[in-house]
């Protein structure tokens, strides 16, 4: 066997602690750990030892190991549907597992190490989950050769970064995904495959329990990092576990650059940051610094297409509902509407595709009824964008699809829904997922299924109208991709309004082209939804300039320049 063996990994290090003969060489390599990456230490005799020797420094990892002894692994048939798995092919497919990485909440990784590994090594690799419908990577693995990599005695494998787009419409990926690269090495002839797990991963646990893993007595050792707090110290705050995913995200930014953190709600979101001299009072992404008028703006859509359309932004065809024969003759005209509550958020009350008088009677009660105001807008055809400006610069931008699952011969629509609503919520701490009420049905029955009817293989199903992450919507980043009139048209309607933070949607045949209509524009817009953009890091630049994070091994290319376009 060979001895001091640490492979690089892009995300950090891993330390094959069988390989080394003292725990002070162990001890030198970790404390060698580079600022962005977490490096990870396994298979070392008396970790608690080496803990005990230093517990400023290092932590014993609250991970369990599972183990998959090759011959007692059975294959079973399997329905991919559109899923390809395949060996990665390139620096394109290293940045693509760092978006579902990011979306995952786990470590991006240098892509140049990732390709050199898959290139140049026979002991790592890659496989890449591929919807070949949607042209997209929706999963990836990795997987390391023990044998291969130092000589392993025990003939042994090992299994890390198992990650799933939480946007895949496809059931099934990770498991198919963890099959593959079992049944890569028992061909290769190695005795196990084994793989480490978070103790609070459920639904990870029940997958390998459920593929005939066992657990083993194997712990991991890791350095006491910023990357790893959560893991070593309790929060802050106790309030922290019980904030939103659009808060939380901006509150571990802060505490990463070392600002201090008070909840001061922890159910609606606010919070306060303070740094040096600085303190600024947030709910999720609404800060002190938007003020009562453009938050004002923002409330009524009415005036929204005002402002913005004043601007000279492209806004659609609209009137308040007036509930006589204006309406109608309104519907007739356009041909097709939107109806939406003048003030409201999460898509909550909006009908998209409304054709008939009878759809319109429903919609109009459905955002309010007479006693509310709504909103009658002519319908545009197109993706749904939405863009994140913050202090006068586009930050992210992505496209929101509305919820949909893809058959696979076996299941019925109802269970699709409530599987993909399973995933969408667990990926979301609990705020997307896909109800089925009479919207979901609608469009069910529009597509001549009922929700008990078992969806061919490889059909896909669109079950909601409107694109809000709410109701299961997911959101596709496009950032790199967007046009310099898009994001022109994001930072003067942010401008118009006069608001500092702000999520500008737009309706857009591509997002990579000119053409655009306004939608509307949200004050308190989620900057969860947005990786691998750094949203939250942003929004803590902008609230509190002189803090500095730690740099990732991987960023994503910077946001499209705005420039004027001389047809606005």
């Amino acid at each position: 066997m060979d001895r001091n063996v640490v492979l690089e990994a892009g995300w950090g290090r891993l330390v094959f602690g069988q390989t080394f003969d003292s725990h002070e060489g162990l001890r030198d390599v970790l404390r060698g750990e580079q600022g962005g990456r977490r490096d990870i230490c396994l298979y070392l005799h008396d970790p608690h030892v080496l803990v005990a020797s230093q517990p400023q420094e290092f932590f014993i990892d609250p991970s369990y190991t599972f183990r998959m002894w090759m011959h007692r692994y059975r294959p079973a048939p399997r329905a991919t549907g559109s899923i390809n798995v395949r060996q990665l092919q390139g620096h394109h497919d290293a940045e693509a597992m760092n978006r579902i990485y990011l979306r995952c909440g786990m470590v991006p990784a240098d892509v140049d190490v990732i390709w050199d590994n898959q290139r140049t090594t026979r002991h790592v690799t890659y496989l890449i989950a591929e919807d070949t419908e949607r042209d997209e990577v929706v999963g990836t693995v990795t997987g390391v050769d023990h044998a291969r990599l130092f000589n392993d005695p025990d003939n042994g494998s090992s299994l890390w970064c198992l990650a799933v787009d939480p946007g895949a419409a496809t059931p099934g990926v990770g498991e198919l995904l963890v099959r593959t690269l079992i049944e890569y090495f028992q061909a290769r002839g190695r005795a196990y495959l084994d793989l480490s797990v978070m103790h609070d991963n459920a639904p990870a646990i029940a997958l390998y329990e459920k593929l005939g893993f066992d657990r083993v007595p194997v712990f991991g050792v890791k350095r006491k990092n910023a990357i790893n707090e959560r893991l070593f110290a309790p929060p802050p705050h106790d309030d922290l576990e019980h904030l939103n995913p659009y808060a939380r995200i901006i509150a571990d930014e802060a505490i990463r650059r070392g600002a201090r953190v008070e909840v001061l709600d922890a159910d609606e979101g606010y919070l306060r940051l303070e740094h040096g001299g600085r303190s600024v009072t947030t709910r999720e992404s609404l800060s002190e610094y938007t003020s009562a008028i453009a938050m004002s703006r923002c409330d009524d859509k009415r005036i929204t297409r005002k402002v913005v359309g004043g601007a000279g932004i492209r806004v659609p065809q609209g009137r308040t509902a007036t509930y006589d024969d204006d309406d109608l003759a309104f519907l007739e005209d356009r041909g097709a509407l939107v109806v939406k509550p003048v003030r409201g958020e999460q898509g909550r009350g909006v009908t998209v595709g409304v054709r008939t008088p009878e759809e319109l009677r429903r919609a109009i009660a459905r955002a309010g009824g007479p006693d509310a105001e709504v909103l009658l807008e002519e319908l545009a055809e197109g993706e749904d964008l939405r863009i994140v400006v913050i202090d006068g610069a586009v930050v992210a931008a992505a496209v929101r699809k509305p919820a949909e699952v893809l058959g696979t011969g076996e299941h019925t629509v109802r269970e699709l829904v409530e599987a993909h609503s399973r995933r969408r919520a667990a990926a979301t701490g609990g705020e997307s997922r896909i109800p089925i009420d009479d919207l979901t049905t609608e469009m069910v029955h529009e597509a001549g299924l009922g929700l008990d009817d078992v969806l061919e293989a490889g059909r896909t199903l669109r079950v909601r109208r409107t694109a809000n992450l709410h109701t299961g919507g997911t959101i596709h980043d496009v950032t790199d991709q967007l046009h310099p009139t898009l994001a022109s048209a994001a930072v003067r309607a942010a401008a118009a309004i006069e608001i500092p933070v702000t999520g500008v949607d737009l309706l857009v045949p591509d997002p990579a082209g000119p053409d655009y209509v306004f939608i509307e524009a949200n004050e308190r817009p989620g900057l969860a939804n947005h990786e691998p953009q750094p949203t939250a890091a942003a929004f803590v630049d902008y609230l509190l300039p002189s803090t500095k994070p730690t740099p990732w091994a991987w960023q994503p290319p910077p946001p499209t320049r705005a420039e004027p376009d001389a047809s606005d």
